[in-house]
Protein backbone atom coordinates (compact mmCIF):
# COMPACT_ATOMS: atom_id res chain seq x y z
CA UNK A 1 0.00 0.00 0.00
CA UNK A 2 2.43 2.47 0.87
CA UNK A 3 4.41 1.63 -2.34
CA UNK A 4 1.46 2.31 -4.36
CA UNK A 5 1.38 5.59 -2.42
CA UNK A 6 4.48 6.77 -3.44
CA UNK A 7 4.00 5.96 -6.90
CA UNK A 8 1.03 7.54 -7.09
CA UNK A 9 2.67 10.71 -5.59
CA UNK A 10 5.61 10.64 -7.90
CA UNK A 11 3.01 10.38 -11.15
CA UNK A 12 1.15 13.59 -9.32
CA UNK A 13 4.04 15.27 -9.20
CA UNK A 14 5.20 13.88 -13.07
CA UNK A 15 2.15 15.53 -14.66
CA UNK A 16 2.13 18.68 -12.15
CA UNK A 17 5.92 19.35 -13.54
CA UNK A 18 4.98 18.54 -17.19
CA UNK A 19 1.57 20.80 -17.38
CA UNK A 20 3.27 23.99 -15.86
CA UNK A 21 7.30 23.62 -16.12
CA UNK A 22 9.24 24.96 -18.21
CA UNK A 23 12.86 23.63 -18.53
CA UNK A 24 15.72 25.07 -20.55
CA UNK A 25 19.03 22.14 -20.23
CA UNK A 26 21.92 24.81 -22.21
CA UNK A 27 25.14 23.43 -23.30
CA UNK A 28 28.62 25.40 -23.28
CA UNK A 29 30.43 22.78 -25.90
CA UNK A 30 34.33 22.81 -25.28
CA UNK A 31 36.97 20.81 -28.04
CA UNK A 32 40.04 18.80 -27.85
CA UNK A 33 40.99 19.89 -31.17
CA UNK A 34 40.24 23.30 -31.89
CA UNK A 35 43.48 24.56 -30.21
CA UNK A 36 45.18 22.16 -33.05
CA UNK A 37 42.92 23.89 -35.59
CA UNK A 38 43.93 27.04 -35.05
CA UNK A 39 47.07 26.37 -34.64
CA UNK A 40 47.26 25.06 -38.15
CA UNK A 41 45.60 27.84 -39.68
CA UNK A 42 48.26 30.14 -37.98
CA UNK A 43 50.84 27.80 -39.74
CA UNK A 44 48.59 28.08 -43.51
CA UNK A 45 48.54 31.81 -43.32
CA UNK A 46 52.96 31.55 -43.00
CA UNK A 47 52.36 33.75 -39.68
CA UNK A 48 54.97 33.89 -36.83
CA UNK A 49 53.58 31.47 -33.89
CA UNK A 50 51.82 33.36 -31.06
CA UNK A 51 51.89 30.38 -29.09
CA UNK A 52 53.67 30.44 -25.39
CA UNK A 53 54.54 27.87 -23.44
CA UNK A 54 52.64 25.62 -20.80
CA UNK A 55 52.90 24.88 -17.44
CA UNK A 56 52.44 21.27 -17.28
CA UNK A 57 51.36 21.73 -13.43
CA UNK A 58 48.08 23.23 -14.80
CA UNK A 59 47.07 20.76 -17.51
CA UNK A 60 43.64 19.61 -17.82
CA UNK A 61 42.30 21.84 -15.58
CA UNK A 62 38.43 21.67 -16.68
CA UNK A 63 39.20 17.52 -15.61
CA UNK A 64 38.38 17.60 -12.29
CA UNK A 65 35.15 20.13 -12.41
CA UNK A 66 31.97 18.18 -11.51
CA UNK A 67 30.25 20.50 -9.08
CA UNK A 68 26.71 22.10 -8.94
CA UNK A 69 25.67 25.45 -8.28
CA UNK A 70 22.23 26.60 -8.02
CA UNK A 71 20.17 29.29 -7.29
CA UNK A 72 16.74 30.51 -7.22
CA UNK A 73 14.46 33.75 -7.46
CA UNK A 74 11.04 34.87 -7.94
CA UNK A 75 9.48 35.48 -11.36
CA UNK A 76 7.22 38.16 -12.01
CA UNK A 77 4.35 35.22 -13.66
CA UNK A 78 4.73 36.70 -17.38
CA UNK A 79 2.56 33.63 -18.40
CA UNK A 80 -0.12 34.72 -15.83
CA UNK A 81 -0.96 38.69 -17.77
CA UNK A 82 -3.41 37.21 -20.27
CA UNK A 83 -5.46 35.06 -17.79
CA UNK A 84 -5.52 38.39 -15.85
CA UNK A 85 -6.83 40.65 -18.22
CA UNK A 86 -8.95 37.90 -20.23
CA UNK A 87 -11.40 38.08 -16.80
CA UNK A 88 -12.45 41.02 -17.07
CA UNK A 89 -12.19 41.38 -21.00
CA UNK A 90 -16.04 42.39 -22.51
CA UNK A 91 -14.69 44.23 -25.57
CA UNK A 92 -12.87 43.35 -28.54
CA UNK A 93 -10.07 45.63 -28.32
CA UNK A 94 -9.49 44.47 -24.75
CA UNK A 95 -9.60 40.70 -26.42
CA UNK A 96 -7.48 41.86 -28.97
CA UNK A 97 -4.98 43.24 -26.38
CA UNK A 98 -5.10 40.25 -24.09
CA UNK A 99 -4.19 37.70 -27.00
CA UNK A 100 -1.42 40.31 -27.98
CA UNK A 101 0.19 40.00 -24.84
CA UNK A 102 0.19 36.08 -25.51
CA UNK A 103 1.78 36.28 -28.26
CA UNK A 104 5.08 36.65 -26.86
CA UNK A 105 7.47 34.44 -24.55
CA UNK A 106 11.32 35.40 -23.17
CA UNK A 107 13.55 34.17 -20.67
CA UNK A 108 16.71 34.84 -19.82
CA UNK A 109 19.48 31.58 -19.05
CA UNK A 110 22.50 33.13 -17.36
CA UNK A 111 25.47 30.76 -16.27
CA UNK A 112 25.25 30.55 -12.36
CA UNK A 113 29.03 31.18 -11.60
CA UNK A 114 32.12 31.84 -13.51
CA UNK A 115 33.02 29.56 -16.14
CA UNK A 116 36.97 29.22 -15.00
CA UNK A 117 38.48 27.84 -18.26
CA UNK A 118 37.95 29.24 -21.47
CA UNK A 119 41.48 27.87 -22.16
CA UNK A 120 43.08 24.63 -21.10
CA UNK A 121 45.91 25.65 -19.60
CA UNK A 122 47.53 28.67 -18.38
CA UNK A 123 50.02 30.57 -20.64
CA UNK A 124 53.75 32.01 -20.55
CA UNK A 125 52.70 33.81 -24.23
CA UNK A 126 50.30 36.85 -23.20
CA UNK A 127 46.95 37.47 -21.93
CA UNK A 128 45.13 36.71 -25.57
CA UNK A 129 47.20 33.71 -25.87
CA UNK A 130 44.89 31.02 -27.89
CA UNK A 131 47.18 27.95 -27.40
CA UNK A 132 45.03 25.44 -25.20
CA UNK A 133 41.62 27.24 -26.51
CA UNK A 134 38.62 24.81 -25.37
CA UNK A 135 35.26 26.56 -25.66
CA UNK A 136 33.47 26.01 -28.83
CA UNK A 137 29.79 27.09 -28.90
CA UNK A 138 26.49 27.11 -27.43
CA UNK A 139 23.84 24.34 -27.53
CA UNK A 140 20.32 24.58 -25.86
CA UNK A 141 17.11 22.27 -25.46
CA UNK A 142 14.12 21.60 -24.39
CA UNK A 143 12.20 18.58 -23.87
CA UNK A 144 8.42 17.32 -23.11
CA UNK A 145 8.83 14.00 -21.73
CA UNK A 146 11.09 12.31 -23.60
CA UNK A 147 10.22 14.43 -26.97
CA UNK A 148 12.68 17.11 -27.85
CA UNK A 149 10.69 19.87 -28.89
CA UNK A 150 12.96 22.63 -29.18
CA UNK A 151 17.16 22.10 -30.15
CA UNK A 152 19.99 24.60 -31.09
CA UNK A 153 23.52 24.33 -31.27
CA UNK A 154 26.00 27.11 -32.67
CA UNK A 155 29.92 25.90 -32.88
CA UNK A 156 32.81 28.27 -33.68
CA UNK A 157 32.76 28.52 -37.35
CA UNK A 158 35.91 26.73 -38.64
CA UNK A 159 36.13 28.37 -41.82
CA UNK A 160 36.76 32.01 -39.95
CA UNK A 161 39.58 30.67 -37.49
CA UNK A 162 41.44 33.20 -39.08
CA UNK A 163 39.88 35.91 -37.20
CA UNK A 164 40.75 34.22 -34.10
CA UNK A 165 44.71 34.50 -35.59
CA UNK A 166 44.44 38.02 -37.01
CA UNK A 167 42.03 39.65 -34.50
CA UNK A 168 41.50 37.92 -31.25
CA UNK A 169 37.92 37.54 -32.37
CA UNK A 170 35.63 34.66 -32.89
CA UNK A 171 32.23 33.94 -34.64
CA UNK A 172 29.91 30.87 -34.29
CA UNK A 173 28.03 29.11 -36.98
CA UNK A 174 24.33 27.41 -37.02
CA UNK A 175 24.80 23.63 -37.28
CA UNK A 176 21.47 22.16 -36.07
CA UNK A 177 18.11 23.03 -35.22
CA UNK A 178 14.96 21.41 -34.00
CA UNK A 179 11.74 23.79 -33.39
CA UNK A 180 7.87 22.34 -33.01
CA UNK A 181 5.87 26.15 -32.90
CA UNK A 182 2.95 23.77 -31.93
CA UNK A 183 4.85 22.81 -28.76
CA UNK A 184 6.52 26.03 -27.99
CA UNK A 185 5.63 28.42 -25.02
CA UNK A 186 3.10 30.01 -27.79
CA UNK A 187 0.48 31.13 -26.85
CA UNK A 188 2.37 32.45 -23.39
CA UNK A 189 -0.87 32.19 -21.41
CA UNK A 190 -1.74 29.91 -17.80
CA UNK A 191 -5.35 28.90 -20.35
CA UNK A 192 -4.93 25.68 -21.68
CA UNK A 193 -4.70 26.99 -25.52
CA UNK A 194 -2.86 25.33 -28.02
CA UNK A 195 -0.47 27.01 -30.77
CA UNK A 196 -2.50 26.42 -34.12
CA UNK A 197 -1.20 28.13 -37.18
CA UNK A 198 -5.07 28.45 -38.14
CA UNK A 199 -5.05 31.29 -34.80
CA UNK A 200 -1.23 32.36 -35.08
CA UNK A 201 1.04 33.12 -37.90
CA UNK A 202 4.74 34.54 -38.51
CA UNK A 203 6.37 32.41 -35.79
CA UNK A 204 9.64 33.43 -34.68
CA UNK A 205 12.05 32.33 -32.71
CA UNK A 206 15.36 34.71 -31.53
CA UNK A 207 18.09 34.02 -29.55
CA UNK A 208 20.99 36.05 -28.06
CA UNK A 209 24.06 35.54 -26.54
CA UNK A 210 26.52 38.21 -24.64
CA UNK A 211 29.68 37.00 -23.24
CA UNK A 212 31.25 38.92 -20.36
CA UNK A 213 34.44 38.36 -18.62
CA UNK A 214 36.92 39.63 -15.58
CA UNK A 215 40.58 39.71 -15.56
CA UNK A 216 43.63 41.68 -14.31
CA UNK A 217 46.70 43.05 -15.91
CA UNK A 218 50.23 43.21 -15.40
CA UNK A 219 49.20 46.63 -13.24
CA UNK A 220 47.33 45.00 -11.41
CA UNK A 221 44.25 46.91 -12.80
CA UNK A 222 41.16 44.71 -12.38
CA UNK A 223 38.60 44.57 -15.64
CA UNK A 224 35.13 43.79 -14.09
CA UNK A 225 32.19 42.43 -16.18
CA UNK A 226 33.37 43.46 -19.58
CA UNK A 227 31.09 42.42 -22.25
CA UNK A 228 33.33 40.49 -25.09
CA UNK A 229 30.94 39.95 -27.92
CA UNK A 230 27.56 39.56 -28.35
CA UNK A 231 25.46 37.10 -30.88
CA UNK A 232 21.78 37.08 -32.39
CA UNK A 233 20.32 34.72 -34.66
CA UNK A 234 16.19 35.10 -35.72
CA UNK A 235 14.50 32.18 -37.28
CA UNK A 236 11.65 32.66 -38.78
CA UNK A 237 9.40 29.66 -39.25
CA UNK A 238 5.94 29.06 -41.49
CA UNK A 239 4.15 25.64 -42.29
CA UNK A 240 5.92 25.16 -45.62
CA UNK A 241 9.18 24.62 -43.25
CA UNK A 242 8.13 21.60 -41.32
CA UNK A 243 7.41 18.08 -41.79
CA UNK A 244 4.67 15.71 -41.34
CA UNK A 245 4.53 16.07 -37.73
CA UNK A 246 5.09 19.58 -37.73
CA UNK A 247 8.98 20.11 -36.57
CA UNK A 248 11.60 22.26 -38.72
CA UNK A 249 14.36 19.78 -38.21
CA UNK A 250 17.85 21.48 -39.82
CA UNK A 251 21.20 19.74 -39.62
CA UNK A 252 24.32 21.75 -41.48
CA UNK A 253 26.70 19.42 -43.95
CA UNK A 254 30.40 19.74 -43.31
CA UNK A 255 31.07 22.88 -45.34
CA UNK A 256 27.75 24.07 -46.18
CA UNK A 257 26.61 27.49 -45.62
CA UNK A 258 24.27 27.87 -42.39
CA UNK A 259 20.75 28.10 -43.86
CA UNK A 260 20.12 31.02 -40.88
CA UNK A 261 22.79 33.29 -39.85
CA UNK A 262 24.48 33.97 -36.42
CA UNK A 263 25.01 37.36 -36.34
CA UNK A 264 27.90 39.01 -34.28
CA UNK A 265 31.33 37.87 -33.05
CA UNK A 266 33.02 38.12 -29.44
CA UNK A 267 36.89 38.92 -28.34
CA UNK A 268 38.17 35.64 -27.22
CA UNK A 269 38.58 35.45 -23.31
CA UNK A 270 41.78 37.61 -21.64
CA UNK A 271 43.88 35.64 -19.58
CA UNK A 272 44.33 36.72 -16.02
CA UNK A 273 48.19 37.82 -15.27
CA UNK A 274 49.76 35.50 -12.67
CA UNK A 275 53.45 35.48 -12.36
CA UNK A 276 55.27 32.72 -10.86
CA UNK A 277 58.51 31.48 -9.19
CA UNK A 278 60.21 28.62 -10.59
CA UNK A 279 62.15 25.97 -9.08
CA UNK A 280 65.55 28.86 -8.69
CA UNK A 281 63.42 31.09 -7.40
CA UNK A 282 63.06 33.22 -10.65
CA UNK A 283 59.78 35.19 -11.07
CA UNK A 284 58.08 34.59 -14.06
CA UNK A 285 55.22 36.00 -16.20
CA UNK A 286 52.17 33.70 -16.73
CA UNK A 287 48.64 34.19 -17.50
CA UNK A 288 45.44 31.93 -16.36
CA UNK A 289 42.72 29.81 -18.29
CA UNK A 290 40.25 32.84 -18.84
CA UNK A 291 37.04 33.50 -16.58
CA UNK A 292 33.76 34.35 -17.91
CA UNK A 293 30.10 34.06 -18.19
CA UNK A 294 27.05 33.74 -20.95
CA UNK A 295 23.63 35.11 -20.85
CA UNK A 296 21.29 33.85 -23.37
CA UNK A 297 17.91 35.61 -24.05
CA UNK A 298 15.85 33.65 -26.02
CA UNK A 299 12.63 34.96 -27.47
CA UNK A 300 8.81 33.28 -29.05
CA UNK A 301 7.06 35.69 -31.02
CA UNK A 302 3.62 35.51 -33.11
CA UNK A 303 0.61 37.66 -34.82
CA UNK A 304 -3.34 36.75 -34.86
CA UNK A 305 -4.43 35.77 -38.12
CA UNK A 306 -7.56 37.16 -39.27
CA UNK A 307 -9.63 33.94 -38.40
CA UNK A 308 -8.87 34.77 -35.04
CA UNK A 309 -9.69 37.93 -35.04
CA UNK A 310 -13.20 37.25 -37.21
CA UNK A 311 -13.76 34.58 -34.30
CA UNK A 312 -12.89 37.14 -31.14
CA UNK A 313 -16.26 36.47 -29.50
CA UNK A 314 -15.66 32.65 -29.77
CA UNK A 315 -12.35 32.77 -28.30
CA UNK A 316 -13.61 35.24 -25.13
CA UNK A 317 -15.87 32.16 -24.47
CA UNK A 318 -13.61 29.61 -25.02
CA UNK A 319 -11.54 31.76 -22.33
CA UNK A 320 -14.20 32.30 -20.09
CA UNK A 321 -14.46 28.08 -19.60
CA UNK A 322 -10.94 27.63 -19.30
CA UNK A 323 -10.61 30.24 -16.35
CA UNK A 324 -7.80 28.88 -13.46
CA UNK A 325 -9.22 29.66 -10.18
CA UNK A 326 -8.04 33.31 -8.97
CA UNK A 327 -5.23 32.14 -6.47
CA UNK A 328 -3.41 30.04 -9.57
CA UNK A 329 -3.37 33.21 -11.98
CA UNK A 330 -2.09 35.57 -9.00
CA UNK A 331 1.07 33.19 -7.98
CA UNK A 332 4.34 34.52 -8.78
CA UNK A 333 6.75 31.98 -11.12
CA UNK A 334 9.94 30.83 -9.28
CA UNK A 335 13.07 29.94 -11.28
CA UNK A 336 15.88 27.23 -10.07
CA UNK A 337 18.85 27.13 -11.99
CA UNK A 338 22.01 24.42 -11.62
CA UNK A 339 25.22 24.44 -13.53
CA UNK A 340 27.46 21.78 -13.36
CA UNK A 341 30.51 20.32 -15.36
CA UNK A 342 29.45 16.73 -17.62
CA UNK A 343 33.35 14.95 -17.90
CA UNK A 344 31.83 12.30 -20.64
CA UNK A 345 30.09 15.07 -23.04
CA UNK A 346 32.84 17.66 -21.83
CA UNK A 347 30.88 20.31 -22.19
CA UNK A 348 28.74 22.62 -18.89
CA UNK A 349 24.85 22.04 -18.61
CA UNK A 350 22.93 24.77 -17.03
CA UNK A 351 19.63 23.51 -16.13
CA UNK A 352 16.73 26.18 -16.19
CA UNK A 353 13.50 25.39 -14.61
CA UNK A 354 10.48 27.46 -14.09
CA UNK A 355 7.12 26.74 -12.45
CA UNK A 356 4.36 28.74 -10.33
CA UNK A 357 5.63 29.12 -6.75
CA UNK A 358 5.02 26.41 -4.26
CA UNK A 359 5.35 23.85 -7.34
CA UNK A 360 9.09 24.09 -7.02
CA UNK A 361 9.61 22.68 -3.26
CA UNK A 362 12.12 21.04 -1.81
CA UNK A 363 10.64 17.37 -2.08
CA UNK A 364 10.08 18.12 -5.73
CA UNK A 365 13.56 19.12 -6.63
CA UNK A 366 14.81 15.67 -4.96
CA UNK A 367 13.12 13.90 -7.10
CA UNK A 368 14.21 15.61 -10.34
CA UNK A 369 17.88 14.66 -9.36
CA UNK A 370 18.37 18.70 -8.44
CA UNK A 371 20.45 20.06 -5.96
CA UNK A 372 18.78 21.71 -2.90
CA UNK A 373 19.82 25.49 -2.55
CA UNK A 374 22.17 25.63 0.74
CA UNK A 375 20.45 27.52 2.65
CA UNK A 376 17.70 24.85 2.33
CA UNK A 377 20.18 22.04 2.51
CA UNK A 378 21.20 23.27 6.12
CA UNK A 379 17.84 23.98 7.40
CA UNK A 380 16.56 20.84 6.10
CA UNK A 381 16.38 19.41 9.25
CA UNK A 382 14.28 21.71 10.75
CA UNK A 383 11.88 21.93 8.39
CA UNK A 384 9.02 20.05 7.13
CA UNK A 385 9.70 18.49 4.38
CA UNK A 386 6.87 19.75 2.10
CA UNK A 387 8.07 23.27 2.83
CA UNK A 388 8.48 25.55 -0.21
CA UNK A 389 12.03 26.90 -1.64
CA UNK A 390 12.79 30.21 0.13
CA UNK A 391 12.41 33.26 -1.79
CA UNK A 392 15.12 35.98 -2.09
Amino acid sequence: MKRFASAALALTLACCLSAQSIEYQTFIYTSDNLSEDIKRESEAQGQRSVFGDMLGATTNALSGMATGYITSFVDLGINAIGSLITRKARQKAEWEETVQKENIYETTIRTVSDVNDFYEHTSTGGAMDPEGMKFDGIGCLRKEGNDTVFYISCHIDRSKLYRIINHSKFQLVLDTLIISPERSNLPNSELDIPFSFKERRNFNLTMNIKMTSSWINELAQLQKDMTLGEFSINIPVDTTMLDNEGYLRYARRDGEAPAFNVVGESFIVPRSFMPFRDANNNLNNSWGTGEYKLEIGLKETCDITDYLREHWKDDRKRREKLQPSESFMTRAWQMVTTQRWDEITKSWVITTLKAPAGVLTNEMLEKMGLPLPVAATATQTQQSPQSSMPKK
